[in-house]
């Protein structure tokens, strides 16, 4: 394995490993708001906002397990979506790399 490809590996391990930190933080998480909360901090609802709503449903909710409210279930609801979302984008990556090598041979 490269040397570069195997650093950004362990970079990416690391960053998963470190993914539970954001339970131990106060607040909200930015970005990360209901068609509810937006309203309440900006007024009003963009309606391309309202129209897809309800399009989408993410796969873990909250990042929880539903009836799980424990650290450890958030935790592990943690890492769970963390490996979902770098085993698609990697798997993505390395589809759409393999595209492009095919086509510039």
């Amino acid at each position: 394995m490269e040397k570069a490809i195997r650093n950004m590996f362990i970079g990416l391990v690391i960053l998963m490993i470190l993914v539970p930190l954001g339970l131990l933080s106060t607040g909200e998480t930015f970005g990360e708001w209901g068609n509810e909360d937006l309203e309440e901090k900006i007024g009003f609802i963009p309606q391309g906002l309202d129209d897809l709503s309800s399009t989408w449903s993410a796969p873990i909710p909250d990042y929880a397990f539903p009836g799980d409210e424990s650290f450890k279930g958030a935790a592990l609801a943690y890492y769970i979506s963390a490996l979902l979302g770098v085993v698609i984008c990697g798997g993505l990556l390395y589809v759409v790399g393999k595209h492009i090598a095919s086509r510039n041979d």
